[in-house]
């Protein structure tokens, strides 16, 4: 899906010239894009794959592999917006191969938290939710695993979790409020932590 105007309708800018491409999960298009324009990232042109690769790890390297080949002709330079995201570190191996950049982390609660504040964390019973997540929890979470017809799989789930953590990147009273709903239908504690944009925002800056 493009979701930035400035490219084709072949997903192609005019000019690559001198401009970068972002190969981006599409989770990540809202922040990306308010990130561009707060900082006045011109040169930066969005390509992103579907956000529902969030729930098939497996297929993220190819889909990742097959942008490059597409786009790597026209652009520049090539920057992928994604961290390991379950890929066991398939995502990284690939991007060395192909010469591409990636941001740094094992996924993106981490760098929205700051990959150095998150790895110093000890949260392995936490459930994290960004603001996509919240928007999306039906279709992402919610319907995948199948708890809304059998909503007795929720403890084999969510058993072994003790909280939802909410890494809300922009302050939206009402995304809180979904979120907290959320964590009552997990039957988890909720914590709430403005991150904003964590380590995204000065990766992309960094792309001159």
């Amino acid at each position: 899906m493009i979701t930035d105007a400035t490219l084709t309708k072949e997903g192609l800018a005019p000019s690559g010239k001198g401009r970068v491409l972002l190969i981006a999960c599409g989770a990540l298009a809202r922040e990306i894009l308010a990130i561009k324009e707060a900082n006045s990232l011109d040169h930066l042109d969005l390509q992103c794959l579907p956000a529902i690769l969030h729930n098939h790890p497996e297929r993220i390297v190819p889909a990742v592999q097959d942008a490059v080949a597409k786009h790597s002709h026209t652009y520049d330079r090539l920057f992928v917006v994604y961290a390991d995201c379950g890929t066991g570190g398939q995502l990284q191996a690939a991007c060395a191969e192909m010469g591409v950049e990636m941001i740094a982390g094992p996924h993106c609660y981490s760098f929205f938290e700051g990959n150095a504040a998150f790895a110093a964390q000890d949260e392995m019973t936490a459930f994290y939710l960004t603001d996509f997540l919240v928007r999306q929890f039906d279709a992402f979470v919610w319907e995948p695993l199948g708890l809304s017809k059998h909503p007795q799989l929720r403890d084999m789930y969510f058993g072994n979790y003790e909280k939802l953590v909410y890494q809300a990147q922009t302050d939206d009273p009402a995304l809180t409020a979904k979120a907290q709903d959320c964590a009552e239908r997990l039957g988890l504690a909720f914590e709430r932590r403005f991150t904003g944009y964590g380590d995204l925002a000065p990766a992309l800056r960094g792309l001159t």
